[in-house]
């Protein structure tokens, strides 16, 4: 192989991006342009991205669409309004109420297009039951250093909103809706992606309680007496919902199998332990790096998932780049092991990184520096120390969302 480790594993996680690009991969799920009005709606990281691949084999739409801050793209005629993620913002609010009043003027003759993509959860922000966004925001804050999976994150979420669990399908109803979306969340279910703004939720508010108090997290006082009073849920059988159809056109398995294809044809061996992977990052890291260290040399280990970390200290850091320095601890120094972790969106927890490269001289590369890095570990540091030794991942927005990316390569 004529690419240094580092060069091929970033080639990796790069194929594995371009493959859910949505101007590469969502033309095949949209249908022909319907007659009579379009509404074009969405929310989330690639949702600018998705709304820039409609028009460009539709032409102009109508409609709103909610990115994240320097996630914008440019488009003939859907609004594209930036917000705040993982921790929803003012802007966010407003542009949800905005597009919410948009919906209502769609009748039973109109068709509505929904972009969906992770990251949809903080940008579409329409707190329930008179709670305010400052105590959403403070929740939010909460529940991402609880250590919670996004799963439960998301069935909170659902509960105390007035746009997800399906209420936003709601809101369109009588018009006809076609949901795109791309997955972000193990296991694809539509209902976790984004916390499922067209998808009918099973839960209720007794679970969204008991979800609260297993992670330890305090809500507001209005958070939990609106959960107490029951909140407010729609239904996957609600009637609202029976002209909604829900499509996910790209999903982590897919960018996974793309950059195994890859490694195949350098010759490697690929073994895949799967897109749904979930559990805090310095756990997953250790059982990683046993695997690694009994792998025949020429093996590429390739995984997916969503990570968690549970703060513990007072650093910058994400669940990948928290993965890749407890890996390069568990690993020692093993003189044949290369490794990448990143997200696919390019920002690995709330810094504008996706990630780290390790190798067999990370922990040397640190020792010269005089950093330590179980010192970095222990305070949730781990962006900090990849950043002194020149080893992160800052591909810049990627207008995509497939959740993590990790690659372990035995030389």
């Amino acid at each position: 192989m004529s690419l240094t480790p580092n060069t091929f594993l970033r080639s990796l996680f790069a194929r594995a991006v371009e493959v859910a690009d949505p101007m590469q991969s969502l033309a095949a799920a949209l249908p022909p342009k319907p007659a009579g009005g379009v509404l074009v709606v969405g929310a989330g990281k690639a949702s600018a991205r998705m709304a820039e691949a409609v028009e460009a084999e539709w032409g102009p739409c109508e409609g709103l669409v909610i990115t994240r801050y320097g996630y914008a793209r440019p488009c003939q005629g859907i609004e594209i309004v930036e917000a705040a993620h993982p921790v929803p913002d003012a802007a966010g609010e407003a542009a949800t109420k905005r597009l919410l009043a948009l919906l209502a003027t769609a009748g039973e003759g109109d068709f509505v297009l929904a972009l969906i993509s992770g990251g949809g959860s903080a940008l579409l922000t329409a707190p329930a039951g008179g709670i305010t966004l400052a105590e959403k925001q403070a929740l939010t804050q909460a529940l991402l250093a609880s250590g919670a999976p996004i799963g439960e994150i998301n069935g909170i979420r659902k509960q105390i909103s007035a746009v997800k669990g399906g209420k936003l399908a709601a809101a369109a109803y009588p018009a006809r809706m076609l949901a795109l979306m791309i997955s972000d969340v193990p296991g694809d279910d539509p209902g976790d992606i984004a916390s499922g703004p067209t998808v009918g939720h099973s839960g209720d508010a007794g679970r969204a309680l008991e979800a609260l108090q297993t992670w330890n997290v305090t809500p507001a006082a209005s958070i939990a007496e609106y959960l107490l009073r029951g909140g407010d849920t729609v239904t996957p059988d609600d009637p609202r919902l029976s002209r909604t159809e829900n499509v996910i056109y790209a999903a982590p398995s897919q960018s996974l199998a793309a950059a195994a294809d890859l490694a195949k044809a350098q010759g490697y061996t690929v073994e895949m332990l799967g897109d749904s992977i979930e559990g805090e990052a310095r756990d997953i890291a250790a059982a990683h790096a046993a695997l690694a260290c009994k792998a025949a040399p020429g093996t590429l280990i390739l995984s997916g998932g969503e990570l968690t970390v549970t703060r513990r200290g007072d650093g910058i850091g994400g669940p990948n780049a928290e993965y890749a320095l407890a890996l390069a601890l568990a690993l020692n120094g093993a003189d044949n092991i290369h490794a990448i972790a990143c997200d696919t969106d390019g920002v690995d927890g709330a810094a504008e990184v996706a990630g780290a490269v390790i190798d067999p001289d990370t922990l040397a590369k640190a020792a010269a520096k005089g950093i330590d890095p179980s010192d970095a570990l222990d305070r949730n540091d781990a962006h900090s120390f990849f950043a002194a030794i020149g080893d992160q991942v800052i591909p810049g927005p990627t207008l995509t969302n497939v959740n993590d990316f990790r690659a372990i390569l035995v030389t």
